[in-house]
């Protein structure tokens, strides 16, 4: 969380004083903000829904994936992009992230087999992934596409929004995100026929409270809607994003600017006017380098975050995707033809790069003397990290 504030409190307030906290009473803080963001990010549909993994679920329900189906997830990434997967009853097939610390269009590529349906790119850290690559391979071989921008709003891509560029999109607004009503997420699409299924896993129910729909035949599903709490919260967080955009943006091209020369390797950046600048990243020569740097900085090696790359994924790993056997997807027998041989050094590339990698965290409130110690913390780290692996050899 960035920025919040007596603004959100107040709407909050507004909000409760009415009586009205559930979504569909009019005038509704929920569809005012699914309408506003809508047109921020320039796009024709989008759904709050309760979560980040909601969303994501929603957008792989609305585009038809399923039992049968092959889903590609990158190696380094909060479990749920995974989870969204199994939550539909396809199969996730892990591969490797290159030294963005984004999906490697190559082993895209090379992982495709006869069962793929679908593609999860995921907006890492807020860094946009090289969706030019990722679009004419999923083109080529006729792959859906599901951009998880969950780490990613307010980013965008050579001047288009991230979450917008594929098929469908899927956004978080918890408590760690750019944007947050601490737990709450949205799906996007431009095709009409995949928002009325995606709504629908949002809420089945939503019938009972809107017309039928004419030629759409609603189906259960185990969704779960967003608040009029939520929406208050969000439509103020939404008046804010442009600036904190912009506030860390302007951050981080100063901190990479002002260590250009300090020996380090910047994380290559495929959007670097567009995406988020919530983080600036370094890649060390060694894993004991990154220990050290991170240690010196602050900073976060990223195969120690303890959540975020596939062999912390315990339930995908053993293959747990339901409450019983009837209900897991690796047990179902459409899927026995998928791949599903998961270990916990399977991905030995990407685990590499993340041991070698750290993020130190940006922040829209930081002041320019801030930035500017933070400069010298990251130069002196180098000189002695990189210094005194020079003067070992």
């Amino acid at each position: 969380m960035f920025q919040i504030g007596q603004e959100e409190i107040d709407a909050v307030a507004r909000v409760i004083r009415s009586g009205n906290l559930f979504r569909y009473h009019e005038p509704s803080e929920c569809g005012r903000f699914e309408q506003r963001y809508a047109k921020y990010l320039s796009a024709q549909y989008v759904g709050m829904t309760a979560s980040g993994t909601g969303a994501l679920t929603a957008a792989l329900v609305g585009l038809g994936v399923g039992p049968g189906d092959e889903v590609i997830v990158p190696a380094h990434t909060y479990m749920a992009t995974a989870v969204a997967v199994v939550a539909v009853g396809a199969i996730p097939v892990i591969v490797d992230i290159d030294e963005s610390i984004c999906l490697d269009p190559a082993a895209l590529e090379d992982a495709i087999g006869p069962h793929t349906r679908a593609v999860i790119p995921v907006h890492m850290w807020g860094q946009v992934c090289d969706m030019e690559a990722i679009l004419r391979i999923a083109e080529k071989h006729n792959l859906l596409v599901v951009e998880d921008a969950c780490q990613a709003v307010g980013g965008g891509y050579r001047g288009r929004m991230a979450g917008t560029l594929g098929h469908a999109g899927a956004f978080s607004f918890n408590h760690f995100k750019n944007m947050t009503c601490g737990e709450g997420g949205a799906v996007v699409t431009d095709d009409a026929r995949v928002f009325q299924r995606a709504q629908c896993a949002i809420d089945c129910h939503r019938y009972y409270w809107n017309d039928r729909e004419a030629n759409f035949t609603g189906f259960a599903f185990s969704g779960a809607r967003a608040s009029e709490i939520e929406g208050a919260i969000l439509n103020v967080q939404l008046d804010r994003l442009p600036a904190m955009m912009q506030a860390l943006r302007d951050q981080k091209t100063r901190i990479l600017g002002e260590t250009r020369d300090a020996g380090l390797i910047p994380v290559p950046l495929h959007s670097p006017d567009h995406e988020c600048g919530a983080v600036t990243m370094f890649a060390l020569p060694t894993a004991p380098q990154a220990d050290a740097f991170a240690h010196a900085t602050g900073g976060t090696v990223l195969a120690r975050t303890g959540r975020h790359t596939y062999n912390e994924w315990d339930p995908i790993l053993h293959r747990q995707g339901g409450p019983m056997p009837v209900m897991n997807a690796f047990e179902l027998p459409q899927n026995q033809r998928c791949r599903m041989n998961y270990a916990p050094d399977m991905c030995p590339r990407s685990l590499a790069i993340l041991r070698r990698t750290v993020s130190l965290a940006n922040h829209p409130d930081h002041t320019p003397q801030q930035v500017a110690e933070r400069v010298q913390a990251i130069r002196d780290a180098a000189s002695q990290v990189l210094g005194d692996a020079a003067h070992a050899s």
